[in-house]
């Protein structure tokens, strides 16, 4: 498992009490939490520090401005950062009402997102 299981239930447990529908799928290494047949967010160790990460779909429009919150940083997996997508490091979710905050702009940014392409 490339994630601490304890951040994982954490993510859970804030979908669960707001009573949304969703389903998990490995990806990337780490977990990721699909609402509507879309990617929502999801948690990654990264391999350079061995942390934790949150990663948000927030959407273009309001990446820019989120960018400037606690422990968030461009989502950069290749090289480019992914618009619309942000890493938020340990100390921007370890406190509950910061995990929750980044899960609803998450669920928020949701309907607008399209859905992947089905293989």
């Amino acid at each position: 498992m490339a994630y601490n299981e304890y951040h994982a239930e954490r993510i859970r447990r804030v979908f669960r009490e707001r009573k949304v529908n969703f389903r998990e799928i490995n990806m990337m290494g780490g977990l990721c939490i699909m609402v509507d047949d879309k990617m929502c967010c999801g948690l990654l160790q990264k391999k350079d520090d061995n942390q934790d990460y949150f990663m948000a779909r927030v959407g273009a429009d309001v990446y820019e401005d989120f960018l400037n919150d606690n422990g968030a940083l461009p989502m950069d997996f290749t090289g480019r950062p992914m618009k619309g997508y942000i890493f938020v490091a340990p100390e921007g979710f370890d406190m509950e009402a910061d995990l929750e905050l980044w899960i609803d702009r998450c669920l928020s940014f949701n309907p607008k997102a399209k859905s992947s392409k089905k293989s």
